[in-house]
């Protein structure tokens, strides 16, 4: 229902934030945000994550080349899985984990790197519903550099229960999660290792991530600044998926 009803608004004037993914398919992503550009109004696709100070401090370590040219990258959501009246387990409703999970690990890798990959290569479990209960892939770049991702729901089902991590390598050291989770608030910290020999945990305080996306999509309304998760990062991810489900077989 995000692109329908998002179109809906933006035509009547209305500034939309609207909920991950922003739309089935990069094509659909594309019109709605010139859809945007014809009203004069702000679109945002809602990475609460994304706006962390926690994610933001690690994109700003990999900036400073403190642990050298990116060789590797992986990350990974894995969570329970849900009574089947649940639209996240019809496929009727775009249901299965890549669209609701492995869109964190994919833009995860994304805002890390900075770009989409030249290749992809993936493969789906897939339930009696055919939705994908887990979804596998690997991402390769001009450069040389891979990445991985995975995402699933195949925990225990209704406990909401969660796994959250992330490993980035380069060619001076390492950079791994320790107490993470891709919304959580509160104290969250990781280890950074270089091949000179230091070892380190750092901890890094992370409010409300739902609060800190609204407050600045307000600032954008209000002409003080411009979308944090941009209209490029929003189309690039939605391709990523594109190219993920049709090596699958989801579509």
């Amino acid at each position: 229902m995000h692109y329908e009803w998002t179109i809906r608004a933006l035509h009547h004037g209305k500034h939309v934030l609207c909920e991950k993914p922003l739309a089935p398919s990069a094509e659909e992503a594309k019109e709605m945000f010139q859809v945007a550009k014809e009203n004069n109004v702000f679109l945002m696709e809602a990475f609460a994550y994304q706006h962390s100070p926690y994610i933001k401090e690690i994109k700003e370590v990999i900036d400073s080349g403190e642990i050298g040219e990116l060789r590797y990258i992986e990350a990974a959501l894995i969570t329970s899985d849900y009574d089947h009246s649940n639209i996240r387990m019809r496929k009727e409703t775009l249901g299965g984990c890549m669209y609701d999970l492995g869109v964190y690990a994919a833009s995860f890798v994304q805002r890390m790197t900075g770009k989409e990959p030249g290749r992809i290569d993936a493969v789906s479990s897939f339930s009696e519903e055919k939705i994908d209960t887990f979804t596998t892939a690997v991402f390769e770049y001009e450069s040389g550099m891979k990445a991985h991702i995975d995402c699933g729901m195949v925990l225990e089902t209704e406990k909401n229960c969660s796994l959250d991590r992330f490993q980035i390598h380069g060619s001076k050291g390492s950079l791994v999660s320790v107490d993470f989770g891709f919304n959580a608030p509160g104290t969250l910290s990781y280890k950074i290792r270089t091949y000179d020999g230091k070892e380190e945990l750092r901890r890094v305080e992370v409010p409300n991530n739902y609060c800190l996306e609204v407050e600045q999509f307000g600032r954008c309304i209000c002409g003080e600044e411009t979308p944090y998760v941009t209209e490029k990062f929003s189309t690039d991810l939605a391709d990523t998926v594109d190219q993920i489900l049709n090596k699958t077989g989801y579509r």
